[in-house]
């Protein structure tokens, strides 16, 4: 097996697959990337077991050919050298591996191809297809919500509804919530699964600017392909809870605000919170919105006043800080809506219009109120 190819666009293709190679793993061949040649094409996959990446590139080729390259090596190899074209030859009895550059050699020992692990192939699937854009948005506006505790399994995912006409893509760590529905869907599928963090973090990493994806899955994986590349992901095998009975729905006490000004107002202030709890108090009135927090064990506080819109009863409610910042964040309108019932229940948080066909809401529980 032998072929040559820009030392660049490979180092790219690399780039991508390289964030499914586990580390530390007792399995040697999952710190390789397989390389398989077939006519003039390559295609290079990894995998952790759990997420997989597969891609493909032209390359000018020899003779086809398999065999599992050690990542890290091959990697560092080709960050350290600028753009030239090399060649790759692979020993097939011996999987040994010698790359040519203008430079010189460079020699490695591969690994058997057959004993790099069978990834899993759509079976049985059922697909729907998305703008590049707008999966990174879901991606982007809800993974941050997700939980770390792996003892509720299905948090730690972010959990992907498809109703029909409709996608929806939830996550809660049952502090915070984010639900953010897509209303443009053409099809006729009505199912739910769980995407793992982990691959939503690589996927968000690998998407285009344009184009569409699509999404196939059946009971165990999901399948998103895009480009020359598709990323495979093991699911969460787990009952989502029931999201829609936390969300309240009755909110009298409506505040609207410039998000900019209420993401620093919140920033400078949370320096001042207690660092257990980043308990930021939020008094809003008619036009007024007070932000204090207070740290009584280093005799630390802090206040500021915005302007806002108001419509309710005065109302005296506390947040965690880390969690409106968090949220504000990801929004990118330039006012936000904060709907309020009373001070110990949860908080809505809306961007202040929505892109046609797209809906977000954020929930967040309050914080005790502590003086």
């Amino acid at each position: 097996m032998k072929f040559s190819i820009s030392s660049a666009e490979l180092l790219k293709k690399i780039q991508l697959a390289n964030g499914a190679i586990g580390s530390n793993t007792v399995v040697p061949v999952l710190e390789d990337f397989l390389f398989v040649i077939e006519g003039n094409d390559l295609t290079i996959s990894s995998t952790d077991l759990e997420t997989s990446i597969i891609t493909t590139l032209e390359v000018i080729a020899d003779e086809g050919g398999s065999v599992a390259i050690p990542g890290k090596i091959l990697f560092d190899t080709l960050k350290a050298l600028p753009e030239q074209p090399i060649t790759i030859e692979v020993d097939d009895a011996k999987h040994s591996i010698e790359i040519t550059s203008s430079y010189g050699k460079y020699k490695l020992s591969g690994d058997n191809p057959e004993d790099f692990p069978t990834i899993p192939q759509p079976d049985n699937t059922e697909s729907v297809t998305l703008s590049a854009h707008m999966l990174d948005e879901a991606i982007n506006k809800t993974i941050f919500a997700t939980s770390n505790d792996e003892l509720r399994l299905a948090m730690t995912g972010v959990y992907v509804q498809i109703d029909f006409s409709k996608i929806i893509f939830v996550a809660t760590d049952a502090h915070k919530l984010v639900k953010y529905t897509f209303s443009g869907l053409d099809g006729d599928i009505n199912s739910s699964f769980i995407v793992p963090k982990k691959s939503l973090s690589l996927l968000r990493n690998a998407l285009p600017d344009t184009g569409t994806v699509q999404i196939s899955f059946n009971k165990n994986n999901a399948f998103f392909t895009f480009d020359d590349h598709q990323l495979i992901c093991r699911l969460i095998d787990a009952q989502y809870p029931n999201y829609n009975a936390v969300i309240p729905v009755d909110n009298p006490n409506v505040m609207t605000v410039s998000r900019s000004d209420f993401l620093s107002s919140l920033k400078r202030i949370a320096i001042y919170a207690n660092k257990t709890t980043n308990q930021v108090i939020l008094n809003i009135d008619d036009g007024s919105l007070t932000i204090e927090a207070q740290d009584l064990d280093f005799s630390n506080e802090a206040t500021e006043q915005l302007v806002c819109q108001y419509s309710g009863e005065p109302i005296t409610i506390g947040f965690n800080a880390k969690f409106l910042i968090e949220m504000l964040g990801v929004l990118d309108t330039d006012e936000v809506k904060v709907e309020l019932s009373t001070p110990n229940k949860a908080g809505i948080i809306l961007p202040g219009e929505n892109p046609d066909d797209e809906e977000l809401l954020m929930l967040v529980m309050p914080v005790m109120l502590s003086r």
